[in-house]
């Protein structure tokens, strides 16, 4: 089981990576986000960099490569419910002189995402599995990787809603086996860049609604009730989300479109309730535009017979 990344225990945006599985090898030593996370630390203490947990008294060459065109999700927020497991894509460009092998099988090369400040981030996330790149050129590759959420293992708090930013790095070992005890840091090449991209982690939400009476007389009055619940990852529960500004909309029968109605606030546990008066057969449904830490979300239409 993955283990959330606690800045108390582990200072340095990518020394948070320490606490990922094992990087899965074809050929070559089996490096682990640890093995990454220990080079990237002594680059940061060599460059003065805070976030290095100690000094180094040798460090990794600056190895000529650099990543752009990062995208995390296609652009999309990644929307996290209480439990389901959660994989998101990431695509990048990799560019990198002639002479680096990035075929090699210990040449990593990776894209994470971190919430609050690059050195002493608040949480990281990211993938099971490295990235793979495609060649395009002898300088250029086409990458895709993954960033992985698993919410019920505690990896996110409430708290996370909202603005991330993206990081990248790549790492070339160079044949240099981490856990050996020659292990030459020196002759391990790396890049890391900071703030490459940016995303947005969002609490799933859930909007009901319910119409009564069924049927109704014209001009009585209906009641209109529901409930506006998003995931609170902390307990892994749904818990109502409060004082938020919600539509009630209506589409006659026989038509294809939803008007706005009225709008009306999320009260206690997330309760939505309203009156209007019977006019024509149709559905009615509530509607949350959405905000920065929780998604849009619209309730299936409730039928109401007017007669």
């Amino acid at each position: 089981m993955r283990i959330r990344a606690t800045v108390a225990a582990v200072t340095g945006a990518l020394a948070l990576s320490a606490f990922a599985v094992p990087a899965a090898q074809a050929d070559g030593p089996a490096i682990t986000r640890e093995d990454t996370a220990k080079v990237l630390d002594a680059a940061h203490a060599a460059s003065g960099k805070t976030g290095a947990r100690a000094a180094a008294a040798d460090a990794p060459y600056a190895l000529d490569a650099s990543i752009s065109n990062v995208k995390v999700n296609g652009g999309k927020a990644i929307v996290a419910g209480t439990t389901k497991h959660v994989t998101v894509p990431t695509t990048f460009t990799l560019t990198h002189a002639a002479d680096v092998d990035i075929k090699a099988a210990d040449f990593l090369v990776d894209v994470e995402i971190y919430k609050g400040s690059y050195t002493e981030p608040d949480n990281y996330l990211f993938g099971d599995l490295w990235p793979t790149c495609k060649v395009v050129t002898t300088t250029t590759a086409s990458c895709t990787g993954s960033i992985d959420v698993y919410p019920g293992e505690g990896e996110l708090r409430n708290s996370d809603a909202g603005a991330w930013s993206a990081n990248a790095y790549a790492i070339a070992f160079n044949g240099e086996d981490p856990e050996a005890v020659d292990f030459d840091v020196t002759k391990v090449g790396v890049v890391e860049q900071a703030k490459v991209g940016s995303t947005k982690v969002q609490r799933y939400s859930k909007l009901t609604v319910n119409a009564s009476p069924e049927p109704v007389k014209k001009g009585k009055t209906i009641t209109v009730t529901g409930a506006l619940t998003r995931a609170n990852w902390e307990t892994n529960k749904y818990a109502g989300y409060t004082v938020q500004s919600v539509k009630l909309q209506f589409k006659k029968k026989g038509t294809s479109t939803y008007v706005d109605v009225k709008t009306v606030k999320s009260g206690t546990k997330g309760a939505l309730k309203t009156t209007v008066k019977a006019a024509a057969d149709g559905y009615f449904r509530y509607n949350f535009a959405g905000t920065t830490t929780t998604p849009a979300v619209k309730a299936a239409g409730d039928f109401v017979d007017v007669n």
